[in-house]
């Protein structure tokens, strides 16, 4: 799956010579968090609700809300917006975007074509979206089944063609590291009571135990 299938394409933008305060009811109108900059039809800059508060009177001060929003209607985007920005392309895979943002501790990275051009966004609850849809969590009716295995070739062969044999479709299977000599595999299967028992014999014969089950949806 790749950015330019779960971004929010044409994103709202606005240039660096508009005011904070106009940006600022913008993000409030929209429900934003971050707004992209961008000038002559290339990214610019970057401004995030922090960015706003940052340069807002604390609570405690003694002006008006008229006075605060005359002094953000005053200030320029350009003076306070954040202008090295963490990218990505449109064509990267959902993995490298959610990788790029852990790595640089962002909730948002603007999306760019190959001419450079801002062509969508995609957030942290995209890729959230994403892995729900991934895991098929909407449906409903299904089984999560959590099996710690050996670290060793041919252990995924082994444990598709057991659930093939008794005419079992597996709808996800993820692995995740556990330790040098083991891992864990999570299988999404169609919820069988009628046979769970018999499945559950068999994996453990070949010394795949299910440490954890759980009905989805």
């Amino acid at each position: 799956m790749f950015v330019a299938e779960r971004m929010t394409k044409h994103p709202v933008t606005m240039t660096s010579d508009a005011t904070v305060g106009e940006v600022d009811r913008m993000m409030k109108k929209n429900k934003f968090h971050r707004m992209i900059i961008v000038d002559d039809g290339k990214l610019a800059g970057y401004l995030s609700d922090r960015d706003v508060m940052r340069v807002t009177p604390s609570p405690a001060t003694s002006l008006s809300k008229f006075e605060i929003r005359s002094l953000l209607d005053k200030l320029k985007v350009r003076d306070i917006m954040q202008k090295k920005v963490v990218t990505v392309n449109e064509d990267a895979t959902i993995e490298e975007a959610a990788l790029i943002m852990y790595n640089n501790k962002v909730g948002g990275l603007p999306v760019i074509s190959e001419v450079g051009a801002v062509v969508g966004i995609i957030t942290a609850t995209d890729i959230l979206k994403t892995f729900i849809k991934v895991m098929g969590l909407p449906q409903g009716g299904k089984v999560r089944l959590t099996l710690k295995v050996a670290n060793k070739i041919g252990v995924m062969a082994d444990i598709t063609k057991i659930f093939a044999d008794n005419g079992i479709n597996i709808d996800s299977m993820i692995t995740c590291s556990h330790d040098d000599e083991s891992y864990e595999i999570v299988v999404r299967i169609d919820e069988q009571p009628q046979i769970f028992e018999k499945i559950k014999s068999q994996l453990e014969s070949h010394d795949y135990k299910i440490i954890h089950t759980v009905q989805i949806g």
